[in-house]
């Protein structure tokens, strides 16, 4: 008998191939006749341009080609805006997009300006370093504080300012709150700069064959389906000309979910101009300067609050680093914007932000999205709230939180699904229980805590609280398919960059045919095999593409159960599908083998009956009307060394609430992976760029990220609040682990440093600017 696999830890089926090294990644595509691209990126943040020499780089053997923007013709434009702004009243909004190659002037280090295709990447790399651009170098705008000054450089000449845009939301009346309350607390906090830093670098692939005027495509997308039809139209084919493959990918984290950039839309027109294959594959300098970059945000937040303790309304302005171009709109501000509610009933709130161009490499969404930033500053103006009332951190939370009777909860104010942001479900007190108990957390402030003080040790405990929007729309679709020797193929349009999808959709697949887990092949990624979807991205794969595996599961069951009752003349609901047969309840002897019923369904002689289809297979979309809402508390201890300032994470606690969990397995190893960028997030990583716009730490020489000496071991459990807005019951978890790792990391940090009297504003911190702020108290005091 077939057991249930939903809510199992089922083993992934994409490992074998992973752990085995037989798993297609687009560096290993290598065809006949190869080219291969290498880029002269500029060394200036800002500059106009005033020449450019190719000639000792065309000399070279071996160099079949040379690009600059003035060899693109008509093909040079600006990338397309891949999220206009939402539908919030007097919003204002400039859209700068990045473009191919930079033609007049470059507006970041690292920004394209010349294409070398060559027979060899080494031939390629040589020749790009003798191209020679004469350059004006311009001022240089870096601080995104100074980006708005009147004096501040222009970066792009046809504005009268440096801003991306502004934008105020609100609800209820934030200055009648600040009058009726017992105590206001503002602070300035700051989020840092980052790189999502992926095992595997971008690259790109692609081969035009001319004889069958088809064009392949091989690229590190997170989003194959819309890169398809962005190719197609900007080379004029028609979409059934151009094949987009995501195979397997090393880590996207969001930069890769960024469309287009100048490599994307120009290694296709090149091998199409060529009539040859090219590849280009970034290396690691290329993406610290030129895979999108996110966070770097500096809030002036207020809370005002009753004397006991629950929140009156809530004011925040804040300011959001661009980059020198805005191809993704207002998604990271946005959400920064609507995730600073948390799970938090606020009945006043004023939200007012300005984004600003500066001349670094553009911010488009990295795992968390602009969620970090605001779950930081509640989080935070939370614990300096709890110090001025005299309350736990812990009960300033539960007197704060959303009541479950009161979902579904409107917050009045416009996410970035275009949609009023409405909670569809919560209880955070279970999870709030759950993580004090799983931390131990009265034992040790009033036990372990003070007996380690006492021998001089500095140890402190943190505890936050934050939600998720996930589940975006617009929509996923699938295609499941019985074969005739039984097996199942299931097809959809998103990719998979280590999410489990080969697993997670074949469990939910398997339970409604009853086969085997292991018997359901996925197909990701090809925009052959499913000719559309939006992408993996949002924490939407397994809310949005799996409720749409599930619905053509279930279409599929209903054929087969129609179909054998006609063999079997028995009524649909006396059969039952298990092992991949279909027989009559309690009558083994009548069972059918699915791929046997499947040749059936494809007679070769006969006529098929009306109001039947060939096949034991079905097509299904979903797209959810608004997001889901996921939810949890992170729970941890640490110890600050009195000396060194370094930080040791003792135990690390996380509770979380996704809703129904398809398989708890691969949830851990979400979670655990959101959990590790997160504490690189806060303690380590951090891109330093100079007051002439240069990137001073561009490798993993200078730039750290935590390795497994650094990541403790982490205790994960789970509640589960079903979701009513699908049919699964499920919320996404994609990003959950990174979220609220930096104000529970602060919060954790500060505690231990109490003796002195720190208070930290700021993330990432490091040993150094721990360093710093203690000396500072010290000459305070």
């Amino acid at each position: 008998m077939t057991t249930r696999t939903f809510g199992q830890r089922i083993r992934r089926n994409e490992d074998p191939v992973l752990l085995t090294g037989q798993a297609l990644f687009t560096d290993d595509v290598n065809l006949p006749g190869m080219l291969h691209v290498a880029f002269k990126r500029s060394d200036y943040a800002h500059a106009r341009i005033l020449s450019i020499d190719t000639s000792l780089a065309a000399a070279i053997e071996g160099v079949v080609a040379i690009y600059t923007a003035a060899d693109l013709g008509d093909y040079w434009r600006p990338g397309p805006l891949l999220v206009s702004p939402p539908p919030i009243k007097d919003v204002v909004f400039n859209t700068r997009t990045q473009v191919p190659l930079a033609r007049d002037k470059v507006r970041h280090v690292g920004e394209p300006i010349a294409m070398v295709v060559a027979t060899s990447r080494y031939i390629a790399e040589d020749a790009a370093e003798l191209i020679f651009v004469d350059v004006e170098p311009l001022p240089v705008v870096v601080d995104m504080e100074q980006a708005l000054d009147p004096a501040a450089p222009l970066i792009h000449e046809d504005l009268t300012q440096n801003l991306v845009a502004h934008v105020i939301q609100q609800k209820g009346d934030y200055a009648a709150a600040k009058a009726q309350a017992d105590v206001v607390v503002s602070r300035r906090l700051y989020y840092d700069h980052g790189v999502a830093a992926a095992m595997e670098n971008r690259g790109v692939v692609a081969n035009w064959d001319r004889k069958s005027q088809h064009l392949t495509v091989w690229d590190t997308t997170q989003a194959p389906v819309v890169i398809r039809n962005g190719l197609s139209g900007l080379l004029g084919l028609s979409a059934a000309q151009v094949r987009v493959i995501a195979p397997f990918i090393g880590g996207g984290f969001g930069p890769k979910i960024m469309m287009f950039y100048p490599e994307e839309v120009l290694v296709p027109w090149v091998s199409m101009q060529l009539n040859r294959p090219v590849k280009w594959i970034e290396d690691r300098r290329e993406n610290f300067m030129s895979t999108t970059h996110e966070r770097d945000q500096v809030h002036w937040a207020e809370i005002a609050l009753s004397k006991e303790g629950r929140i009156l309304g809530f004011k925040d302005f804040f300011l959001h680093d661009n980059g020198a171009y805005g191809p993704y709109g207002l998604t990271v501000p946005i959400n920064s914007q609507c995730t600073l509610l948390g799970c938090y009933d606020v009945p006043a709130y004023y939200s007012e932000f300005k984004a600003v161009f500066t001349n670094k490499m553009y911010v488009t969404p990295y795992r968390g999205a602009g969620r970090q930033h605001g779950v930081f500053v509640m989080e935070r103006m939370l614990d300096f709230a709890a110090q001025e009332l005299g309350l736990s951190v812990h009960e300033i939370r539960r007197k704060n939180f959303i009541p479950p009777a009161a979902f579904p909860y409107n917050n009045a104010i416009i996410y970035q699904d275009f949609a009023p942001l409405v909670y569809d479900s919560g209880n955070y007190e279970p999870a709030l229980d759950k993580a004090l108990d799983l931390i131990d957390y009265d034992r040790f402030v009033r036990e372990e805590q003070p007996k380690l003080r006492a021998e001089g040790r500095l140890v402190g405990i943190g505890l936050v609280s934050y939600v998720e929007g996930t589940g975006i729309g617009p929509y996923e679709g699938a295609r499941v398919q019985i074969e005739p020797n039984g097996l199942v193929n299931v097809a959809t349009g998103i990719g998979t960059q280590g999410q489990g999808h080969f697993t997670s959709f074949a469990q939910l697949v398997a339970d409604q045919v009853g086969v085997d887990v292991r018997h359901v092949r996925i197909s990701t990624g090809d925009t052959d095999k499913f000719h559309w979807g939006t992408g993996t991205f949002a924490s939407r794969g397994a809310v949005v593409a799996g409720n749409a595996v599930h619905a053509a599961a279930e279409r599929v069951r209903e054929k087969i159960l129609k179909l054998a009752s006609e063999e079997l003349e028995a009524a649909p609901e006396d059969l039952e599908l298990t092992d991949g047969v279909v027989r009559v309840k309690g009558v083994p002897g009548s069972a059918i083998k699915l791929g046997d019923l499947a040749v059936r369904a494809n007679p070769l002689r006969g006529a098929v009956k009306p109001g039947m289809e060939p096949g034991l297979e079905a097509t299904a979309y979903f797209g959810p009307e608004r997001g889901v809402t996921a939810s949890g508390i992170h729970a941890l201890i640490v110890e600050v060394d009195p000396e060194t300032m370094q930080v040791q994470i003792k135990r690390y606690v996380t509770v979380h609430d996704c809703g129904r969990v398809i398989n708890p397995l691969i949830l851990d190893g979400q979670i655990h992976g959101g959990i590790a960028q997160g504490i690189g997030n806060a303690f380590y990583e951090k891109v330093v760029y100079d007051a002439n716009g240069q990137l001073l730490n561009g490798s993993f020489m200078d730039y750290l990220i935590p390795t497994s000496m650094e990541v403790p071991r982490i205790e994960v459990d789970h509640v589960e609040t079903p979701s009513p807005s699908n049919p699964l019951g499920i919320k996404g978890a994609g990003e959950a682990g990174a979220i609220p790792t930096g104000p529970a990391f602060a919060q954790a940090v500060e505690n231990a440093l109490a003796p002195f009297g720190v208070e930290i504003l700021e993330i990432p911190l490091s040993p150094n600017r721990l360093y710093e702020l203690v000396q500072a108290r010290r000459q305070e005091a």
